[in-house]
């Protein structure tokens, strides 16, 4: 029982800095064009799955909802996003990539692939393909206890 606890948090620490590590790379990259890795990840969701509700973007960026006005603004301020407001629902607005903003990610995009590519190339591709299903194995067995079970060792109410 104490060998598995002890691996476990062996694991977490190496995972979190080969986290850092990679996430380095793509950070360094991402700064090059000017940008903050923020608004590369929204400019990229907007890229790839279009238009967006501000209120959801936050989500499926892994990022508070309260700077996604914020950093929309930037983008916009850029001309690489713009506004749109939903024509169901005059509360919700959209926001979308603009042409200025898809020719800058279809310069920057091979670039930043390379430089993910780099900071994993460790790995041959039979071990990516190795490591992608562990780590979504792992991901998402984590996701799923913490949302049912209480924290081990916590005292409960």
């Amino acid at each position: 029982m104490k060998e598995d606890l002890d691996e476990s948090l062996h694991l977490f620490v190496v995972l979190s800095r080969a986290s850092e590590w990679v996430m380095a790379h793509a950070h360094r990259d991402i700064r090059r064009h000017g940008l903050n890795p923020t608004e590369y990840g929204v400019l990229e969701l907007l890229y790839h799955k279009g238009p967006q509700p501000l209120q959801q973007i936050g989500s499926k960026i892994l990022m508070t909802s309260g700077n996604i006005t914020y950093v929309v603004d930037k983008l916009e301020d850029k001309g690489l996003v713009r506004r749109r407001p939903s024509e169901e629902d005059r509360r919700v607005s959209f926001a979308e990539i603009t042409e200025e903003g898809r020719e800058f990610l279809d310069e920057a995009f091979p670039s930043h692939r390379e430089a993910i590519a780099h900071a994993v190339s460790a790995l041959s591709p039979e071990e990516k393909q190795q490591a992608i299903s562990l780590l979504r194995k792992l991901g998402l067995a984590a996701k799923e206890n913490f949302k049912c079970a209480p924290i081990p060792g916590a005292k409960q109410p």
